[in-house]
Formats: C-alpha cells, sequence, structure tokens
C-alpha cells in the first residue's frame, strides 16, 4: 500500500485520491475519533484515510451514513484491500448502503471518487454564494434591497407573526389595529356545547345495544323468515342549548365588545343559542346577532341594548331571565355562561338566591371573568362572592386564548 496520504496506485493502474476531511463536519469528527480508537498507535494511515474520505463524499451527496458504518467499511478495506477495483466497490456497498434508493448515488460517488485524477472533493471550493436575508411582515410592499441586489443574489424572506403574542394579550391593552385582528381570529372560534343525551335511537353496528325489532324482521322477511342477522339501536345525541349572558355595564367596557363578539361566533355557529345582555335591565340579543357580518350584527345590539356602558344590576337582570326565560324551559338542562366581572350595585342577597334558582335547573354555570387573570385577583366583591358558591366552573376571559380555552370547556 502507497504511503501517500493523498494518491494510490493499483495494480490495475487506478489512482484513488482522497479528499479534504473538513474538519468542521461533527459526523467526519466522530469517524476520526473512532478510528483512532478501532486501530493502533499511529492508526490512520493512508487506506484509512481513502476510506473515511470517501465516506464523507457519501454523505456530501445526501447519503446517510453512520459511523458504525464508517468502521465496517474501513474492516472491510483492511481484508479485501484496495488492489482491485470491483472489491473495494462490493465492500462500500454491502457496508455503507442502508437504502436501495441510495444505490444510484453511491455508483456516481464511487465513478467520480475512485477513478484517476482528482476526485470531486479535491477540485477546487466554489466561492460562497451571498444570500440576502429580508425581514417580510406579510405586507404588500416589497423586502428590503433594490431590484438589482435580488436579480444578482438570491433572497430569503423570513416572516414573523404576531399571532401568538396577541393571543395572550389582554384585551384591555390591545390597539385598535390589534383588536381587529383578535376580531378577525375569533370570528373563526368554533362554539358548541356538549351532546346530550336523547330521546331517539340510531342504528347502531355493535350487538350490545337495543335490539331493533323492526329491522331484524324486515331483513328476516328478505331471508326467507329467519333472522340471518339482529340489528341494534343506541340512543342519539343532541347538543345542548348554550345560554350566554354578557355583562354590558361601564365596568365591563374594555371587555365588553370583544366578548359580544365571542357570542356572535357561537350564535352563527350553531342553532341552540340564547343571548341576553345584562346591565340596568335585561336585554334579549340572540336576534340581532343572527347575521353573520360581526360588524352589522355588533351595530344591531347596540341600538337594542338602550343600557350599554351603564350601571350594574345583575341581580334583577337574572331574576327577570328566571322568571320570563330560564325556569320555564330556556336554562333546564343547558350550559349557562355569564361573562362578568361581578361589580353589582343591586343587593347582592338576590344576586345570590338568583343563582342558586339558575343552577338548580341548569346542567352547568360557568361563570367567565375578565378580572381574574389580573395578579392577585380575589373574588372580593360583593356580587362576585355572592355568586360563586353557585358556579360550576370559574374562568377566565381577558384575552382570545382564554375564550379558545372557554370555547373547549363548553365543549368538554
Amino acid at each position: 500500500m502507497a504511503t501517500d496520504d493523498r494518491a494510490h496506485d493499483g495494480p490495475d493502474g487506478s489512482t484513488a485520491v482522497a479528499a479534504d476531511p473538513g474538519a468542521d463536519a461533527a459526523a467526519d469528527r466522530r469517524d476520526d475519533a473512532s478510528l483512532d480508537g478501532a486501530v493502533d498507535a499511529g492508526a490512520i494511515d493512508a487506506g484509512a484515510q481513502l476510506a473515511v474520505g470517501f465516506v464523507r463524499a457519501l454523505r456530501r451527496a445526501g447519503v446517510a451514513v453512520p459511523v458504525g458504518a464508517t468502521l465496517a467499511w474501513t474492516a472491510a478495506l483492511g481484508e479485501v484491500g484496495l488492489a482491485r477495483r470491483d472489491h473495494v466497490y462490493w465492500a462500500g456497498r454491502a457496508t455503507l448502503l442502508g437504502r436501495p434508493e441510495d444505490l444510484d448515488v453511491y455508483d456516481r460517488v464511487f465513478a467520480a471518487y475512485w477513478q484517476r485524477g482528482a476526485p470531486l472533493e479535491a477540485r477546487a471550493a466554489a466561492p460562497p454564494e451571498q444570500v440576502t436575508i429580508a425581514l417580510d411582515d406579510g405586507g404588500d410592499e416589497p423586502p428590503p434591497g433594490g431590484e438589482m441586489e435580488r436579480a444578482d443574489q438570491p433572497t430569503i424572506s423570513v416572516r414573523y407573526s404576531a399571532q401568538e403574542i396577541l393571543r395572550d394579550r389582554d384585551f384591555a391593552e390591545c390597539s385598535d389595529a390589534e383588536l381587529a385582528e383578535a376580531y378577525r381570529l375569533m370570528a373563526g372560534l368554533k362554539v358548541h356545547a356538549s351532546p346530550r343525551p336523547s330521546r331517539r335511537h340510531r342504528r347502531s353496528a355493535r350487538s350490545n345495544g337495543r335490539p331493533d325489532l323492526r329491522r331484524t324482521v324486515r331483513a328476516a322477511l328478505r331471508a326467507g323468515g329467519e333472522p340471518v342477522r339482529r340489528h341494534h339501536t343506541t340512543p342519539a345525541t343532541r347538543p345542548r342549548r348554550l345560554v350566554l349572558l354578557v355583562d354590558v355595564s361601564g365596568s365591563m367596557e374594555p371587555y365588553s365588545r370583544a366578548l359580544v363578539r365571542f357570542v356572535h361566533a357561537a350564535v352563527v355557529g350553531r342553532g341552540r343559542v340564547e343571548v341576553f345582555a345584562l346591565g340596568t335591565r335585561l336585554t334579549r340579543l340572540t336576534r340581532e346577532l343572527s347575521t353573520r357580518d360581526p360588524d352589522a350584527a355588533l351595530a344591531r345590539a347596540a341600538l337594542a341594548v338602550t343600557d350599554w356602558s351603564g350601571g350594574t344590576r345583575l341581580g334583577d337582570g337574572l331574576r327577570r331571565f328566571n322568571d320570563e326565560w330560564g325556569v320555564r324551559g330556556t336554562a333546564r338542562q343547558a350550559i349557562v355562561v355569564i361573562l362578568s366581572d361581578g361589580w353589582d350595585r343591586g343587593d347582592p342577597d338576590v344576586l345570590g338566591e338568583q343563582m342558586a334558582r339558575l343552577h338548580r335547573v341548569a346542567h352547568r354555570v360557568v361563570w367567565v371573568n375578565p378580572l381574574k387573570a389580573s395578579p392577585g385577583y380575589q373574588p372580593l366583591a360583593r356580587g362576585m362572592a355572592a355568586a360563586l358558591p353557585h358556579v360550576d366552573r370559574f374562568v377566565e376571559g381577558h384575552s382570545l386564548a382564554s375564550l379558545e380555552q372557554l370555547a373547549e370547556e363548553l365543549a368538554a
């Protein structure tokens, strides 16, 4: 074996030239370290360097060669030697390839590397290509840089999105542009209530349900009177009614419009939704929010609610809701969601009494308080303290992320 670490002349006249190993390649460094531990002192000779150089050429061509395969390849060369080109070819093919798709790449790299003359890795490296990185915020204006610059050099546009930051931003701290983006994202929310059992039954492919005698007899008549296949039914489900009570008083001004947008997404997303506004009086808003245009729906709701951004009498509003709608059927076995900060200028005993009435007929009562996310918040307001014992879930409602979690809570 020749002692030159760059070339080797075999008996058949072929010349093998090693490639530059590239010190910055982690896998190549592991190969060198493994070979150091696999052979004796002064260990990596010309043949080992030729073997590792060929492995590096394969990796640069896209073939994944693990370190263990490099050791196996070097050991195979030690057995077959470098005298015959076909022995070297089959030793590498048996030890370095793990996928049939890499065979064509292996043949091309082998022919280029073990040919007479300098291999591909020994050729002069091309000058690095300059790439321009431009920040693209998704607008219509082109990224920085002139037309000539973009024509001569490739440009990579790096996009960023403020959506993740916007999801957790408090509605009270959002600018007009951020609120508009939040409203746009909120329109895509899917708000559904959890299903409830129905009196109706549906067909079931399983045999552990209720026997369907009618379908079984019909199938038996088609089979000559023999009940070859027995049919079954299972109880069906239907979505629960969702009742949303939104506080539109002055204390809820930073959040009321955003919450009404959320309520509008619930109304247009499914049919069994009832919406009421709570202030100094109770106002039904289901019809006003039924249009799919959110801006038009909000404008109609603002016209219908005469006490928008006024005072708060939650107890009296809930009493009217229970007397005229809730106890009579609207809230029975429904999910009732109250979106309010709990500030009430009325008698807290009245609010507690009406919440107890509502809790007795509803399937679940969820209270959404935007102030719950404030550091150190405690439900010390008289109205909130009176209502909290009759609430099944007490959640936040100050941001887009909290409303997404609320939608998941309603569907659970």
